[in-house]
C-alpha cells in the first residue's frame, strides 16, 4: 500500500469575499479559520506529508497552518496562476515520494474524512492513476460536468462554458477533490497549458491528459453535495455555516 500524502490549496485571494486583508482560507466559519476545518480533517487520513501551498498573505497562512499542524511543509505559489500551477510547487516535496497524493482545496471545509477515506481506499483498490470524487447537485450551473462512457467509466470532465446542451443537462459533478499517484501528477502537471482566458494552469486538465496517455481514471460519487460545497462569496459563507448547524443538530 503506497503511502498516502495531503496537498492543500491555500494560496488565492478570495477577492469576492469583501476583505481584502484577509486571506481566503483564513475566513471564519463559526469562529474557526477555513483551513482549519481542511487540515483537521487531513490529520484523521494519517497522511505521511502534509503540504499546504500557500500564496496570497503566506506568512498569515503560514502562520496559522503550523500553529494547527506543526510537522507541515508549506510551499509557496509566488504567482497565482492556477490550481494545476499551484501543485506544481510541491514538485520538491512530492515527486519523488511514490504517494499517492490526495488534492484538498483551503475553501471547501465541510468534507468529512469518512468520505476521503473511501474515496482513497476506491483509488487503491481500483489501481487508478487518478481518481476524482464527484457529486449530484440540483443545479449544476458554473461547475465541471463529469461524462461517463456507456460503462459508467469516465469519459471526460466538461467545463460549463465548454459543455453541449446535452451535457449541461447532467447534474454529477467535478467537485475539485483529486487521489493522484505522484509518478504520474507530476509528468501530467508539465504538460498543462495556460491558453484559456484568464491564462492559468488548471489541476482539472491533468484528467484528460492521463485519460489521453491511457490511464486509469476513476471517479467516485459522494451522495452528500453539501460536502463539496466551496466558499466563494458571502453567501456561500452563510450557506456554509447553516449546514454546519444542521450537522450539529441531527
Amino acid at each position: 500500500m503506497r503511502n498516502l500524502a495531503v496537498c492543500i490549496l491555500a494560496a488565492g485571494k478570495g477577492k469576492r469575499m469583501g476583505n481584502p486583508d484577509l486571506a481566503k482560507v483564513l475566513t471564519p466559519l463559526a469562529g474557526r479559520p477555513l483551513l482549519g476545518y481542511v487540515l483537521e480533517t487531513a490529520a484523521k487520513l494519517d497522511p505521511s506529508t502534509t503540504v499546504v501551498i500557500a500564496g496570497h498573505q503566506r506568512e498569515a497562512v503560514s502562520s496559522y497552518t503550523l500553529s494547527q499542524a506543526p510537522s507541515t511543509l508549506i510551499a509557496i505559489q509566488d504567482q497565482q496562476l492556477g490550481t494545476g500551477h499551484a501543485v506544481m510547487q510541491t514538485r520538491s516535496m512530492l515527486a519523488d515520494s511514490d504517494s499517492d497524493v490526495i488534492i484538498l482545496s483551503g475553501d471547501v471545509p465541510l468534507l468529512r474524512s469518512t468520505t476521503l477515506q473511501h474515496v482513497v481506499h476506491e483509488h487503491q483498490r481500483s489501481g487508478a492513476a487518478l481518481t476524482v470524487l464527484t457529486t449530484r447537485v440540483a443545479d449544476p450551473t458554473g461547475y465541471g460536468r463529469i461524462v461517463r462512457n456507456a460503462d459508467a467509466s469516465l469519459a471526460e470532465i466538461v467545463e460549463h462554458k465548454d459543455a453541449t446542451p446535452e451535457q449541461l443537462a447532467i447534474t454529477e459533478i467535478n467537485s475539485g477533490i483529486y487521489v493522484v499517484h505522484s509518478a504520474v501528477l507530476f509528468s501530467a502537471l508539465d504538460q498543462l497549458k495556460n491558453n484559456n482566458a484568464q491564462g492559468e494552469y488548471y489541476l482539472t486538465d491533468i484528467v484528460g491528459i492521463l485519460l489521453s496517455e491511457g490511464h486509469r481514471v476513476e471517479a467516485v460519487i459522494t451522495p452528500d453535495s453539501t460536502e463539496v460545497h466551496g466558499i466563494n462569496n458571502p453567501t456561500d459563507l452563510e450557506r456554509a455555516a447553516a449546514i454546519l448547524e444542521e450537522r450539529v443538530s441531527v
